[in-house]
């Protein structure tokens, strides 16, 4: 089976066309500025670039530009839509109705449009996307596959904020935690560099990208997980600032005469790597200028490393032991001197990290062989992840 994976932006919409049959990727595309001039789709299929610059004014338009470069003779990787059996949306946010992926229907519809006021910069960008799929595919099969369903797992002490229990069942102020789809999907394979069955291993796996989160997976469950209600909480991000102390928001709105809004603009996209190095938010620059002496720089990767290594401790705490710590995503896979300084430190816990095997490209198993604590490198792929979701839903209707 053909399987598109969609994921909607409110002026983009990422696509990636995956043959499940041997998990390869077809096609991988991006359409940006939908609805503001200068839209532009870029796809690569079949060792070929195919660039199209033509304003589209709505995700309807844009679904239909995608579905045109996937059938392009030249371009394209399939003859007909009729080749692709199923699409699979990314959703960000399920809320406590969904544990799992579904097939799309009206109910599903329902409840994700519930869940707007939960994630109002993300769902309705979700919404249109699967609104404009329907409209253009009517007879295709669709799937939402949420980031937040692999965390319904925790338990309530984990999930509950201390505040009045009515914000709870009232509003469903809550931790939620997000990039799920990647979590499940490392937490899948990391096992199988241990020897040891998933429901035998614990797991602290970090996703560390210009967004980042941790979470504690306990016998292939999700126990805890550092983003919240919002991807706001959490780990020192590329631009959001992770956790502070909520008198922060208060404070300078007093002294600086903010608005809400601008408090949380600052938080969201001027806090974090960039916000500490006054630079950039690209932890290869902040790397480079810290090694040039640059102490604003040094400075920020000192802070990124102390909030990973803190985190892993407390999860190590919270399920009474650790069997692995699995770095992922851009920055946990790819930078040998990140995945080493945050290691330094976690000796205690038995977690050696070998420098021999801790190398750009590295995948699988980089700590020493006498190290109590496995330090693993699993790369993440959660459009393959929707993907399997996608077929195994599908194919059991």
């Amino acid at each position: 089976m053909h399987v598109l994976i969609i994921n909607a932006g409110s002026s983009s919409i990422k696509y990636q066309l995956i043959d499940t049959r041997d998990e390869q990727a077809l096609a991988k595309g991006q359409v940006e500025r939908i609805g503001i001039p200068g839209t532009s789709l870029v796809q690569k299929a079949r060792g070929k670039t195919l660039t199209v610059e033509k304003d589209i004014s709505d995700h309807v338009g844009a679904i239909q530009a995608v579905l045109a470069a996937l059938t392009d003779p030249e371009y394209g990787a399939v003859r007909g839509m009729d080749e692709i059996g199923a699409v699979g949306h990314r959703v960000v946010h399920g809320g406590e109705k969904f544990s799992a992926s579904v097939r799309i229907d009206e109910a599903v519809m329902a409840a994700i449009r519930e869940n707007v006021p939960l994630a109002p910069l993300h769902n309705p960008a979700n919404i249109m996307g699967i609104e404009a799929c329907q409209a253009v595919m009517p007879g295709t099969p669709m799937v939402a596959v949420f980031d937040t369903a692999f965390h319904q797992t925790m338990p309530p002490q984990a999930y509950l904020y201390a505040l009045p229990y009515d914000c709870y069942t009232r509003l469903k102020v809550r931790r939620y935690g997000f990039h799920g789809t990647s979590h499940r999907y490392v937490a899948a394979l990391a096992p199988g560099y241990l020897g040891r069955p998933a429901g035998a291993v614990k797991l602290v796996i970090c996703h560390l990208g210009n967004g980042g989160s941790l979470s504690a997976v306990k016998n292939g469950q999700c126990v805890d997980t550092s983003m919240g209600l919002t991807p706001l909480e959490g780990l020192m991000m590329g631009t959001r600032s992770g956790d502070i102390d909520p008198a922060i928001v208060q404070y300078l709105m007093d002294r600086d005469g903010l608005t809400i809004a601008q408090v949380m603009d600052l938080l969201n996209k001027k806090s974090g790597l960039l916000g500490l190095s006054g630079k950039t938010s690209d932890m290869r620059d902040i790397t480079a200028a810290a090694h040039s002496g640059d102490e604003s720089a040094r400075r920020a990767l000192q802070v990124f490393d102390y909030r990973v290594r803190k985190y892993i401790g407390a999860y190590a705490a919270a399920m009474g032991g650790l069997d692995a710590i699995v770095f992922t995503a851009g920055i946990g896979e790819n930078d040998a001197a990140a995945r080493a300084r945050i290691a330094d430190g976690l000796q205690f816990l038995g977690a050696v990290i070998d420098p021999v095997k801790n190398v750009p490209g590295a995948v699988g198993d980089i700590s020493t062989a006498d190290s109590a604590v496995k330090i693993l490198v699993v790369p993440t792929n959660e459009e393959l992840a929707i993907a399997r979701d996608t077929r195994e839903i599908i194919e059991k209707a």
